[in-house]
């Protein structure tokens, strides 16, 4: 461990504010005990436990194993002991980069399972490799693959058991632990009815008792339990879900018994290596759930759900890398438990829908990350402004509001790109429709903002409120595509914002093109759009979980009935992507041709990632909310959610000036930048604060806009590998044991830049973890500091543009500085990206997880034609021994070498423009 100063400091002489009480209304939402099937699964997990012998009811019939023509994949018939005329199918297929996929449904069944979640998930089916054959024997059927032969997959008869390891050591096992069971569908026994009748009394004399009827033993009790317990209906506070369909969910037991940390499974409010909710002495007493969820003022450390879902997760060692992701779009509750120090359990328990596994062999989280990418995609490259500062909160109430603020920001020369309006903009939360007592010019407005090439952000929830005058619940309506009841007939009927309202069902294809077209800024001869927006707009998606005030765990309620007559339960987690994501091609197909969208979701899934940005939700203006919003930036990451970020100053409460002056410095370095807070808030825009709060905010706002080459850098790389923006230690040193819990430090990018953001209160110095043997550079100080042990990083080369200035448009055209860290060994070499941000065809995703290299240039393109005066302006190099010379001005300051062990300030090589134009090629020798 190393100290190093902090980004900036603080007087202790505050002014301290009585705090705010806020808490989550916990019976608001079930724990797995309240839930049935969760209930009926741990109880089947206990049971397992308590059993002297344990072995799972379900095998594979040998004799119906069929594999396919091309060797690449097979199927198979699977039984239970325990209902022999029940049916059900398993597949394994291997694809090209070695995932495997593991799919299981019941065949024949009365009913169909829900089997789509991958279909909204996926970007394509992907590829199953021809190099695969497949060995039956007596007891399993195998295969060998990969380039050295290093993986194999078995499936065991019986019991059924999947295996997958990598050279001849357990990666990942299913049903390990024999809890694997899908509930199959079944007709509920008619009721007894039961009528009075006399004691039977025995004849004189006879000697006899009355007899006694004797309940039969049920012989599947030792599996299921002796109770059908909420089967056919559950009850929670004063909802009742009617389960038409009855018990249908699936237990799973996932194993990784040589891998001791797992990570993934947001989105939760705790740390990114996931504390246990099972096995000995458990850190949570209930498991994960994922279930998107409005959760109003969230606990900072909790396995609650809350708005987003994506079932991923990674399970890491010193000796490799592995995940799985379920393709399940219904309520899941995870147990984590670890049998010793260097394995890991999980079980996984879902409500609905069948069994669709991706096993990810790794073996290094970077491939983990290609795989994963290549299933659901990488992060969309988002627009260059958006990486800018956005400023926001419910609500600026009128056009002049903007206008002020705007306004404000200028005088006081704080950077700033994004002005966002909160519901109160739309005539009584009919969105799309301005409320013009308190915008009566929203076009001007918004012309006024985008004169100095800033954008607005204004929200469109989910909710459309049901009156006669509103076109586009109107439209809707006609058109057939609301939310139905659990009758199937007629429109969903529930409360959010806007009063009595409905829910577009998206899953209808007759919604997507008419969505799209309400996007539309010129009038359409086919119906309503929104003339009153302009190409400057971007959009905001929020309580798309979906929210619903007066529902069951505020949402909708389970036996809803949508397109294709699939019931709410078995989609819920796919439900607001699917918002989200028609809202983004709403975006940009409004124009011709097309441009890059901004679309913030709060609801996600996995492939979310493929189209915007989310943040963590309604967090407190808390040191706790602080801290744990950083680990859940980290976790999303992971899990494909590169562009997120938490709101800065935290949504409900206010701050005190220590306090928001370092959650700008947290959010400064996330991938998503923006201060938001809730309406009964003090006003607490940057340029409200007294000096030196409101300087220091200038600064880090000016040092973020200085960074955005960093950043967009950053992001297109996870276009193209799948790494997440923000990389956790693990991911950067995979073997580094000693690192594997950190989640408080990260690394931006590829560009060296580690970040420890200071998330406690009245801390003026704190400690950073190095892992490498190199030497780190404090970045505003220039104060080498060694790292502990024998790894290695190549040298950071990054680059800056000028600053100050007042928006990301208004620094386009800056000149560019570079600044080169010396270490001890090894060749500086960093990639540089910059493309013209309106120009979706630049994003080009079809280049992604393929190895392109982010330096191939064409130096005739538009974009680069309108840079082609930006020149680097400044080359500094930290940690040099000498000093320069020829034929370039330069600057010598000495000072510590990289080749030295001792504290001091760095010895610093300026050139002064070189004259070197970033279209060009050019070289600078500099001799140490």
């Amino acid at each position: 461990m190393r100290s190093c100063m902090v980004l900036g400091s603080l007087s202790l002489a505050l002014i301290l504010l009585i705090p705010e009480t806020f808490a989550v209304k916990s019976h608001d939402f079930k724990t797995c005990s309240q839930a049935g099937f969760c209930r009926r699964g741990r109880a089947l997990s206990a049971r397992a436990k308590e059993a002297k012998s344990w072995t799972s009811p379900y095998s594979v019939d040998r004799a119906s194993i069929a594999i396919a023509s091309d060797k690449a994949s097979f199927t198979a018939g699977v039984q239970s002991s325990l209902y022999p005329e029940v049916k059900f199918g398993l597949e394994l297929r291997v694809h090209n980069d070695g995932v495997v996929r593991v799919r299981m449904d019941e065949v024949d069944g009365i009913r169909k399972r829900y089997d789509e979640a991958s279909s909204w998930a996926l970007i394509a089916e992907p590829t199953i490799s021809q190099h695969v054959k497949w060995t039956v024997g007596k007891k399993d059927v195998r295969a060998v693959y990969g380039n050295k032969k290093e993986h194999e997959i078995i499936l065991e008869f019986a019991p059924l058991r999947v295996v997958l390891l990598r050279n001849g050591k357990e990666q990942i096992v299913l049903n390990g632990q024999g809890l694997l069971h899908m509930e199959h569908f079944r007709t509920k026994a008619p009721e007894e009815t039961k009528t009075e009748e006399a004691d039977p009394v025995p004849e004189e004399g006879s000697g006899d008792s009355p007899q006694v009827v004797m309940k039969a033993e049920n012989p599947r009790a030792w599996f299921e339990g002796d109770t059908e317990d909420d089967w056919w209906e559950e009850t929670f506070s004063s909802w009742t879900d009617s389960k038409p369909k009855g018990p249908e969910s699936l237990s799973i037991d996932i194993t990784f018994p040589n891998h001791g940390t797992l990570y993934g499974i947001p989105q939760h409010a705790t740390r990114l290596a996931l504390p246990t909710t099972a096995g000995e002495s458990p850190f949570f007493s209930d498991p994960y759930r994922l279930y998107n969820a409005d959760v109003f003022e969230y606990i900072a450390s909790s396995p609650m759900s809350l708005y987003g879902s994506i079932p991923i997760l990674h399970a890491h060692s010193a000796d490799s890398t592995v995940g799985i992701f379920h393709a399940v779009a219904s309520e899941t509750w995870i147990d984590v438990s670890h049998s010793t120090e260097k394995s890991s359990q999980t079980h996984w328990i879902s409500e609905s829908g069948i069994l669709d596994l991706f096993l990810m062999p790794g073996p290094t989280p970077a491939d983990i990350f290609a795989q994963y990418s290549r299933l659901t995609g990488t992060p969309v490259l988002p627009a260059h402004w958006s990486l800018g500062y956005h400023q926001c909160r419910w609500n600026y109430v009128s056009t002049d509001d903007v206008r002020t603020v705007q306004k404000r920001f200028d005088e006081e020369d704080i950077p700033v790109d994004v002005f966002w309006l909160d519901i109160e903009y739309s005539e009584e939360h009919k969105y799309f429709i301005w409320d013009k007592k308190n915008f009566p010019d929203p076009v001007d407005m918004i012309n006024d903002v985008a004169a100095i090439g800033r954008k607005m952000v204004i929200i469109v929830d989910p909710h459309l409120k049901r009156t006669s005058d509103y076109p586009v619940y109107q439209k809707a309506s006609e058109l057939g595509i609301l939310v139905k009841p659990k009758s199937g007939e007629g429109e969903y009927e529930g409360w959010c914002w806007s009063g009595s309202s409905s829910w577009i069902d998206f899953f209808n294809p007759t919604a997507w093109d008419w969505w799209k077209s309400l996007f539309k800024t010129q009038q359409l001869e086919s119906g309503w759009s929104w003339t009153e927006s302009t190409e400057a707009v971007h959009i905001w998606n929020d309580m798309n979980e979906p929210s619903v005030f007066n529902g069951p765990e505020i949402t909708m309620p389970k036996d809803n009935v949508h397109h294709g007559g699939w019931e709410h339960r078995d989609i819920h987690n796919v439900n607001g992507m699917l918002f989200s994501n028609l809202t983004s091609q709403a975006v940009s197909a409004r124009s011709d041709p097309p441009k890059r969208p901004f679309v913030l979701t709060r609801a996600f899934y996995a492939g979310s990632q493929r189209f915007g940005a989310m943040w963590t939700g309604d967090n407190l203006g808390t040191w706790e909310h602080m801290e744990v919003g950083v680990k859940m930036v980290l976790a999303n990451g992971i899990a494909g959610m590169s562009f997120a970020g938490s709101d800065v100053g935290g949504f409900f409460g206010n701050p005190d000036t220590e306090m928001l002056v370092r959650w700008y410095q947290v959010g400064a370095f996330a991938p998503f930048f923006r201060a938001h807070a809730h309406l009964d808030t003090k006003r607490r825009e940057p340029f409200l604060l007294d000096q030196p709060y409101k300087g220091m905010i200038r600064d880090i706002l000016r040092l973020r806009y200085s960074m955005l080459p960093v950043w967009y850098t950053a992001f297109r790389e996870t276009t193209v590998t799948g790494l997440p923006v923000l990389r956790p230690h693990y991911v950067m040193f995979p073997k580094d044991q000693a690192g594997f819990d950190l989640d408080d430090q990260y690394y931006i990018g590829q560009s060296g830049l580690l970040v420890k953001p200071v998330t406690q209160k009245d801390v003026t110095e704190t400690t950073v973890y190095l892992a490498e043997n190199q030497v780190y550079y404090d970045y505003l100080l220039t104060t080498p500091t060694a790292g502990l042990q024998k790894a290695r990083l190549s040298q950071s080369l990054l680059p800056f543009t000028k600053s100050p200035f007042s928006s990301e448009a208004a620094g386009a055209a800056r000149g560019w500085q570079l600044y080169l860290a010396r270490i001890r060994c090894g060749e500086a070499e960093q990639e540089i990206y910059a493309s013209l941000s309106k120009d979706l065809a630049l994003a080009r995703p079809g280049e992604a997880v393929d190895g392109v290299s982010l330096k191939e240039f064409n130096p005739g393109n538009t974009f680069a034609n309108s840079i082609a005066d930006v020149r680097v302006e400044k080359i500094v190099v930290v940690g040099c021994e000498t000093e320069g010379g020829g034929a370039l001005v330069w600057n010598y300051t000495p000072g510590i070498t990289s080749a030295e062990s001792k504290e001091g300030t760095a010895g610093i090589l300026t050139i002064k423009d070189p004259k070197a134009f970033v279209t060009r090629d050019w070289a600078i020798m500099v001799q140490f």
